[in-house]
């Protein structure tokens, strides 16, 4: 049997890091890349001790020059078959400021946002060739509201939710599949460095277990854990006044 060839952004820690062990099994080949080298080796060792094969590259999504060339590299020596663009900014704007700053806003804007819109346009016409794939694109529950502690991080979220609909709706016939992950709280280093409450918190493993099975259905979307999604659903039905009245006193 072939080897199932799966790439993994962000894979240094995090969900990233707990998704490469979820799918570290004797049978896949797990490219993980990530930013910090030290971690990304030991998230390499604990999948090469799970009986995956494995290769690393660490380097910054927001360096697109460098995301382009090598995806293009890495899909034409290794046809992909899962592409998981997980690697994400977080953070809220401290209530001293009254916007985050250029500089973070930009960082953020093309590590949550442009990076994985790249990728994936990369790769969407090179599986749609080969008849087989799927897209994974890593947002937040953030994407269903405005929250004004944390505009910026909300407004990426939001975009790649809509560009997940579109190209899912692109590939339709394709046989290449699109699925948008919505998490809430995940004990990571991100949601850490909040100092707002994390209500339904669950750990990155936990997480992980629940977005790997439900990935094998090839869904438009999974929430998690699934409290948010009854929070979602929720809201989506209340007046939008009261629910941005809600969010302004937060």
């Amino acid at each position: 049997m072939a080897a199932t060839n799966i790439l993994i952004t962000g894979a240094s820690g995090g969900i990233g890091a707990a998704l490469a062990r979820a799918y570290a099994v004797t049978g896949n080949h797990l490219i993980l890349w990530g930013r910090n080298h030290q971690r990304l080796a030991e998230a390499e060792r604990q999948c090469l001790d799970r009986g995956a094969t494995v290769e690393t590259e660490d380097f910054d999504l927001a360096d697109c020059e460098r995301l382009i060339a090598s995806l293009e590299a890495l899909d034409a020596r290794t046809s992909l078959d899962i592409a998981i663009f997980n690697a994400g900014l977080g953070g809220t704007v401290p209530r001293s400021q009254i916007a985050q700053s250029p500089a973070a806003t930009q960082k953020m804007g093309m590590v949550n946002f442009v990076a994985p819109l790249v990728g994936a346009n990369l790769l969407a016409a090179r599986m749609a060739a080969r008849g087989r794939g799927h897209i994974v694109f890593m947002g937040s529950i953030a994407e269903s509201f405005p929250l004004p502690m944390a505009p910026t991080y909300a407004a990426t979220k939001a975009g790649l939710a809509l560009f997940s609909e579109a190209l899912r709706l692109r590939l339709e016939g394709s046989s290449v599949a699109v699925s948008l992950v919505s998490p809430g709280f995940v004990d990571t280093a991100m949601s850490r460095s909040l100092d707002e409450p994390r209500p339904f918190l669950i750990s990155a493993d936990k997480a992980a277990s629940i977005i790997h099975a439900r990935l094998e259905r090839r869904p438009r979307r999974i929430v998690v854990p699934w409290q948010f999604a009854v929070i979602r659903a929720v809201a989506a039905w209340l007046p939008r006044g009261l629910v941005r009245a809600v969010l302004a006193r937060t």
